[in-house]
C-alpha cells in the first residue's frame, strides 16, 4: 500500500477509536456515578457489610469494579492518544510519528488489560445490557487500536519514490 493510503487506513481507523472511547467513558461514566449513588452507606454507627470492596458496583458481578475503572482509564488515555494521533495524521512526518505510535501503544495495552477484565466479566455473568456494551467496545477497540499502530508503522516502513 502506499503511504497516502495507510494516511486513510489510519485516518478511519483513528476516528472509529475516537467514537467508541467516547462510547466506553459515557457508559463508564454512567456505572460510576451509579455505583456512587447506590453503594454502601459508612458514617457512625454503621457497621461494614461482609465482603465488603472499595469498588463495589451494584449492577454486575465481582468483576464489574475493576472492568469499569480500567475502561475508564484506557477510555481517557485512548481519547488522549486520539489527539496524538490527528497531530500525527495531520504533519505525517516521520518525526510525529513516535508521540503518536507511543501514546497509542500505551492506549493500546490499558484496552487490553480492560478487554481481560470485560473476559472475566462475561465468565462471571450477570451483568446488565450496558456493560455488555461496554465489553464488546472493549473487545473491538482491542483490535481496532491495534490494527491503527500497525497502520502508523506501515506507512513510515513503505519507500519513498
Amino acid at each position: 500500500m502506499a503511504a497516502g493510503q495507510m494516511k486513510q487506513v489510519a485516518s478511519l481507523l483513528l476516528l472509529l477509536n475516537f467514537c467508541m472511547y467516547v462510547i466506553v467513558l459515557g457508559i463508564g461514566s454512567w456505572a460510576i456515578n451509579r455505583a456512587i449513588d447506590h453503594g454502601f452507606i459508612i458514617g457512625p454507627g454503621f457497621d461494614l457489610p461482609a465482603h465488603f470492596s472499595p469498588i463495589y458496583f451494584p449492577m454486575g458481578n465481582a468483576a464489574t469494579g475493576f472492568f469499569v475503572t480500567y475502561a475508564m482509564i484506557a477510555g481517557v488515555v485512548g481519547v488522549a492518544a486520539v489527539i496524538s494521533g490527528v497531530n500525527h495524521i495531520r504533519l505525517w512526518t516521520a518525526d510525529s510519528l513516535p508521540s503518536a505510535a507511543s501514546a497509542a501503544a500505551i492506549a493500546w495495552s490499558l484496552t487490553a488489560l480492560a478487554m481481560g477484565f470485560a473476559c472475566k466479566e462475561i465468565e462471571l455473568r450477570l451483568r446488565n445490557s450496558r456493560l455488555r456494551t461496554m465489553e464488546a467496545f472493549l473487545i473491538i477497540l482491542s483490535v481496532t487500536q491495534l490494527l491503527y499502530i500497525a497502520a502508523i508503522h506501515g506507512a513510515a516502513s513503505t519507500p519513498r519514490r
